[in-house]
């Protein structure tokens, strides 16, 4: 019973959020060699329970192990970018985030109690998200739980932990322990979503490249009745810990995140006593003119590091999240790299054992999200070093900045804490086109207002998408004969045409017709008539087709770039491992 593993079953304490204890579900029987064409998925955060929801948009299904009980202890990851919203309305949940978070767009720094810097987060009214979406990470979990709950093809199982694990050709297979003992469980794939001290990872003793910096902070949240608006707000050099910074983020529920970085040679310990920590937040307090009443309701220490793995498969383990990557909380990166890294994977991975996919398309998952990894490290790194200077001479070159910044405006832009954005994959192997310079290639596709309450990714949601920018939509013969032809190869693609001139009749496609008579998506593709663009199913422009251009007719093109896309062989051989 020494190995058998029991999860705390008394509710987390909060003083605003009420933790329900899920039940133990024990894992359904399993023959040695026998398993389920399922994913087993290790980590029910954010993004265990995203990879789950995204799979099952392409009827994979999966079992999610986590070895708590409940959703997170803390806040934690607050704030999700308009791209993670984007991608929660893919899992079909995201207005459960829009009632509860708050929407915001602008930053604003502090030097010595003077304003020195704005930052405006780009925003129109065009847009279905805002810039940011401010929600503490037990709504997030909570909001996906619920939605794995409804999908019949996901099931989770609180109260399991991952102790070992052994691989083959075939499947890997976990060692897990629960309160009702022990037990292995095979699937022919497993991700690893468990977080920043993956269990999988050292298990497989897998090591990350890159750096761990310097300095610890503290978060803490409080519930007090502040009269601020929604914004981040950064303060450098307050005068009860001088070279320091704080940072302060209004939550849902009247809860506020207080984040600030230790003296050097201050412990954790140290700074989490008590009067210490009531001490300095009574402080803040004070700095942004707040002396109101609070709660503290969660607190912790964390540190800063910008790694990641070189290699996000390990046979038959595929790696997302801060399992894969380690980022600091500047510029909230963190579970917004994760849900993209989640995005990317499952419709890889699922057209992969659907068997509609040569092995290279799964193998892309990795090469573009570790690119997309050291990218961001690099950015973050300059976050981080501002935030957090590693030597005495970065400390000087800081504190030059924002000593220049009081009346000299050319340096403030070296304030900007560079914010997580969308990868764009320009130069994947899967993008199709003859025109390389096309400055959208691996974007993503931008959602243009269409109507009232209407954008162009409500029409992306699932598999691939051809938009067909036509100048008459009577011309849209040729279209006919591409979704024809992919119809008879079997390759589902869900065509889009968009035209100047709809005369509101069926057109001779039978395809979702799109008004653009102002020309809105012209505009903001860059794109004339006779233009065809391929979307991949996590909504990136993996291709482009233009009159005049393309050598290939629009039916062989698509037909072509399709199979790129999902890197299949001329022959039209597909090959499940």
């Amino acid at each position: 019973m020494s190995n058998t593993h029991v999860a705390e079953a008394q509710p987390r304490p909060s003083i605003f959020y009420h933790y329900k204890v899920y039940p133990v579900e024990p894992l359904p029987s399993q023959a040695a060699g026998d398993f389920k064409q399922e994913v087993l998925i290790v980590g029910a955060g954010p993004i265990g329970l995203a990879t789950a929801l995204d799979l099952a948009r392409f009827g994979v299904a999966s079992r999610i192990i986590e070895a708590e009980r409940q959703v997170s202890h803390g806040s934690r990851a607050i704030v999700l970018t308009r791209r993670s919203m984007e991608i929660l309305q893919m899992l079909g949940c995201d207005q459960a985030f829009v009632e509860k978070g708050l929407s915001w767009q602008m930053g604003r720094s502090y030097y010595r109690g003077q304003e020195v810097y704005q930052m405006q987060m780009p925003h129109s009214k065009d847009e279905r998200f805002g810039p940011g979406t401010n929600i503490q990470q037990q709504y997030i979990e909570q909001f996906l739980v619920e939605a794995a709950e409804e999908n019949p093809l996901i099931h989770i199982h609180w109260g399991h932990k991952v102790t070992g694990i052994e691989q083959n050709e075939h499947c890997a297979t976990l060692d897990i322990s629960s309160e009702d003992g022990s037990r292995k469980y095979s699937a022919p794939w497993v991700v690893a979503a468990d977080g920043g001290r993956s269990t999988i990872r050292k298990l497989l003793k897998l090591r990350m490249e890159g750096e761990a910096y310097t300095g610890n902070f503290v978060i803490a949240d409080i519930k007090a009745d502040i009269d601020l608006p929604t914004e981040r707000l950064c303060h450098f050099d307050p005068p009860w810990s001088p070279g320091n910074n704080v940072l302060v983020h209004r939550e849902p529920e009247g809860i506020w995140r207080l984040d600030f970085r230790l003296p050097d040679g201050e412990s954790p310990e140290q700074a989490m006593e008590e009067k210490q920590l009531a001490d300095r937040i009574n402080k803040i307090l004070t700095m942004i003119g707040q002396e109101v009443p609070w709660q503290l309701d969660w607190a912790t220490v964390y540190s800063a590091s910008t790694k990641t793995l070189t290699d996000y498969q390990e046979q038959r383990v595929l790696f997302v999240g801060d399992a894969a990557h380690l980022l600091p909380i500047f510029g909230v990166r963190g579970a917004n790299t994760g849900l993209q890294d989640a995005n990317n994977l499952a419709w890889k991975l699922a057209m992969h054992m659907q068997g509609k996919a040569g092995p290279k398309l799964l193998r892309s998952y990795s090469t573009e999200r570790v690119q997309a990894a050291r990218e961001i490290c690099k950015e973050a790194g300059k976050s981080t070093r501002f935030m957090s200077p590693p030597t005495r001479g970065a400390r000087l070159l800081r504190d030059a900045v924002l000593s220049l910044s009081l009346t000299e405006s050319f340096v403030r832009d070296l304030l900007h804490w560079r914010t997580s954005r969308p990868h764009s994959y320009y130069n994947s192997p899967l993008n199709s086109t003859a025109t390389s310079e096309y400055a959208l290639l691996g974007e993503v596709t931008p959602n243009v207002k269409l109507g009232d309450n209407q954008y162009l990714h409500d029409y992306t949601l699932k598999g691939f998408t051809v938009l067909i920018f036509l100048k008459d939509e009577n011309n849209s013969a040729e279209l006919k004969k591409v979704i024809e032809r992919n119809e008879r190869d079997g390759m589902s693609i869900n065509p889009i045409l968009i035209t100047r001139t709809h005369s509101g009749d069926q057109n001779p496609s039978h395809c979702l017709t799109i008004d653009d008579k102002e020309g809105k998506l012209f505009e903001r593709y860059d794109l004339q008539e006779n233009s065809l663009l391929l979307i991949r199913p996590d909504q990136h422009i993996c291709g482009l087709w233009q009159s005049g251009q393309n050598k290939e007719s629009p039916q062989q093109w698509i037909h072509n770039a399709l199979r790129n896309a999902l890197c299949l062989t001329p022959s039209g051989d597909s090959h499940v491992e």
